[in-house]
């Protein structure tokens, strides 16, 4: 049993957006991002006018209805690690890079859960209020439209149609009713690494936004695609990092003291010695996501079978996804999870979220104690700490950081701070580590 002294507050759990990036320049050059969340005061995004509650609130409110962004279905150099920054954006991650050449720098959403990457640019049709220039790919000496019959277009299946002058278009919608449409071309994608110069990617495909709507921040300039189909970025590295990253995050306090999450890429994201846990990692339609299989749930000593969702039953039937803050199961299983969390909770004084999203929540007094929860994926049990399984979302209000949703299920951001995760998209596996993030 554990304490709630032991617990950390939301704003402290939620969001990981994860990236990757290919580089052409020096051999064992070595790319690592740096996890800025949004509720930090480092963030530019940062809002001190909202309160904690608020800002948890709508941390909530994301995790609940981005399950439904999953239902979609349309959507040669050596092994190196890189290095960038990354800022979040409410549920989601923004990150700095440049395109084209000369360098325009942009600020864009990192999204694990779609693979296109683009940018709104000019002239546009019609474009959601922007605080920063549009990129102009009129100016950049590298950038070049696609014809339809190219394979990039092929890729795009269903997203994509043919212009009069047989220019390949894009249409992509996400779970939220954003949208973009526009031209898919390729230019040159820039980083800024922190231990080293400039990380160049040439002929990256990307998308040249020209009709963008939705819930997009002004701050923001598009989204940068990092799930697992052909058009990611991810996937665009292909063997340059050996189809390897990981990332670990940090307690939001310890950003405050001047730790960071740390996303790593290559040879440098293998997550091994003592205390590894690996999973397989499911192939499944669509290839954006990272599908694992979840088999049960222990609170304590009572094992609950999980009977899958709708992603699937006994194989791939839950979504492993950076930018849900919740942990996410079907309503008949979540029922009886939940039910055991009640029973096996010591001297607990329930009482209520003002928000009404989280169910079972609990006075965090001195003597309560609050059961070990453990996730049993396919080849790994891994044991969630006190911090993965209940927030302080008040200073008299702790709630289980679980919900329910009627379709889908999701392992959220929340349930994996303080575990170093790797993923080997080419060895098709998932690892854990428990693991203190500011060590790293």
């Amino acid at each position: 049993m554990a304490t709630f002294q032991s617990v950390i507050s939301f704003a402290s759990a939620i969001a990981l957006c994860v990236a990757s990036f290919g580089c052409i320049c020096a051999h064992n050059a070595g790319f690592t991002m740096k996890l800025v969340h949004r509720d930090s005061p480092k963030s530019p995004l940062y809002n001190s006018q909202q309160t904690h509650l608020q800002r948890l609130n709508k941390a909530m409110r994301r995790s609940v209805s981005r399950v439904h962004h999953f239902q979609r279905t349309a959507a040669t150099v050596s092994s190196k690690e890189f290095e960038s920054e990354i800022i979040a954006n409410g549920g989601e991650y923004l990150m700095s890079l440049s395109l084209g050449t000369p360098p325009f720098e942009i600020l864009a959403i990192a999204d694990t859960g779609s693979d296109l990457i683009w940018t709104q640019c000019t002239p546009c049709d019609k474009c959601y209020k922007q605080i920063a220039p549009l990129f102009d790919p009129k100016s950049s000496k590298t950038y070049r439209d696609l014809s339809c019959d190219t394979r990039q277009c092929q890729n795009l299946v269903e997203s994509s149609s043919c212009s009069s002058e047989q220019l390949c278009q894009y249409s992509y919608y996400y779970g939220d009713r954003s949208f973009t449409n526009g031209n898919l071309a390729v230019d040159t994608v820039t980083l800024p690494s922190t231990n080293g110069g400039p990380v160049y990617f040439p002929k990256t495909v990307i998308g040249c936004g020209r009709r963008n709507n939705g819930i997009f921040d002004k701050k923001d300039s598009g989204i940068i695609g990092l799930g697992g189909g052909p058009l990611s970025l991810i996937s665009q590295m292909g063997s340059s990092v050996g189809g390897k990253f990981s990332y670990c995050l940090v307690p939001f306090s310890s950003e405050s003291a001047g730790n960071s999450s740390k996303l790593h890429f290559g040879r440098n994201a293998v997550v091994s010695g003592s205390g590894v846990l690996s999973t397989p990692l499911i192939s499944k339609t669509p290839d954006t996501f990272y599908y694992l299989t979840l088999q049960a749930m222990s609170v304590g000593d009572k094992k609950i079978e999980f009977g899958g969702s709708s992603f699937g039953g006994s194989e791939g039937n839950i979504i492993i996804d950076s930018g849900t803050s919740l942990t996410l199961f079907p309503v008949n299983f979540f029922t009886e999870f939940a039910t055991a969390v009640e029973n096996a909770v010591i001297n607990g004084e329930r009482t209520q979220d003002a928000s009404g999203l989280l169910s079972h929540c609990y006075r965090p007094t001195p003597d309560l104690k609050v059961p070990v929860i453990t996730a049993h994926f396919n080849g790994a049990d891994v044991v969630l700490q006190t911090l993965n399984t209940f927030i302080l979302i008040s200073d008299d209000v702790l709630c289980l950081a679980f919900n329910s949703t009627q379709s889908g299920a999701i392992f959220g951001n929340v349930a994996q701070m303080n575990f170093l995760i790797g993923y080997d998209i080419l060895g098709k596996s998932v690892s854990f580590k428990s693991t203190d993030c500011t060590q790293l």
